[in-house]
């Protein structure tokens, strides 16, 4: 009963936030092109780095949603023509968005995804920014050392001790906690608590979780000493960063379809997790690091 009152207010806040977007979705301040993120901090980056290229490739005038909201509620803007591009994630979209079971196979995902995107709701997938960023299920690296365990299923042995903290998101998905903890047999002391992303790594370090659901490209990892467990049964789908975005938008401005697919195969996973640090770990400021790397891969 709690669970599911939890699911409901959850639900409810997500109907609200799509509502309260709408006035201002429906006004782009100038903009000629209405370019959103989720609400994270490479999301924040990602749609800055869309933005300022679009901008400085063409003529066109970008209009910034940050922190836009989850996967379903960027989508649902973008369908209902609210905003016009932002970056997702291959296997979040084809596990969550069009429910299908999981394919490791990234090239079968992507040709699948661009072809359902395009027939079910006009929308582009564009080539893939060049990272994947997949979930990461995380320890204290003192943990890891002191069970010496590397892999999830070496973790299994342990976890019926720990807490785990997960996004509401991950709790949900096809592709997030359910099945893992099928093909693991993964079970806790407790179920595990709905958390509020930017707060997972703090309550790691302060011990009042175990394990934690995080990404592959988070800044924090390798700051915080904290240990990836390895999907050793390879149950995560691929994640690759792709732009998603309008058709009908493509049409009426065709340099823009140009001034993205520029971008495609220039980030690595390591750079996206030194540039998710800087804005994190040395508190840089987003459009100022956007414009360093952009300089600094030769982006015009």
């Amino acid at each position: 009963m709690k669970r599911f009152f939890t699911l409901c207010c959850l639900t409810f806040t997500l109907l609200l936030l799509i509502t309260s977007c709408t006035p201002n979705l429906n006004s782009n301040n100038g903009g000629n092109i209405i370019v959103a993120s989720k609400d994270f901090t490479e999301q924040d980056i990602l749609g800055e780095l869309l933005a300022q290229q679009i901008e400085a490739t063409t003529n066109l005038k970008v209009a910034r949603r940050p922190r836009l909201g989850g996967s379903f509620v960027c989508h649902s803007a973008i369908t209902a023509g609210k905003i016009d591009a932002y970056i997702e994630y291959t296997g979040t979209a084809f596990t969550a968005i069009l429910k299908q079971k999981t394919v490791n196979d990234p090239k079968e995902v992507y040709e699948r995804l661009k072809q359902a995107y395009s027939q079910q709701f006009k929308l582009e997938v564009m080539p893939s920014l060049g990272f994947e960023n997949t979930f990461a299920m995380i320890v204290r690296g003192e943990d890891a050392k002191r069970y010496n365990i590397q892999t999830l299923s070496e973790a299994t042995q342990y976890t019926p001790q720990w807490r785990g903290g997960f996004g509401y998101e991950f709790l949900e998905r096809e592709d997030g906690f359910p099945g893992l903890a099928k093909t693991y047999n993964l079970r806790f002391a407790k179920s595990p608590q709905i958390m509020d992303l930017g707060l997972i790594y703090r309550a790691l370090i302060q011990k009042q979780v175990d394990m934690v659901a995080g990404n592959s490209t988070d800044g924090q990892i390798s700051r915080l000493g904290l240990v990836v467990l390895k999907d050793d049964k390879h149950y995560f789908p691929p994640y690759e960063t792709v732009p998603i975005v309008r058709q009908e938008i493509l049409k009426k401005y065709p340099e823009l379809k140009t001034a993205i697919a520029s971008l495609a195969g220039k980030i690595s996973a390591d750079e996206m997790r030194q540039l998710n640090y800087l804005v994190e770990g040395e508190l840089r400021d987003i459009k100022d690091v956007v414009q360093e790397f952009r300089k600094l891969k030769g982006l015009k």
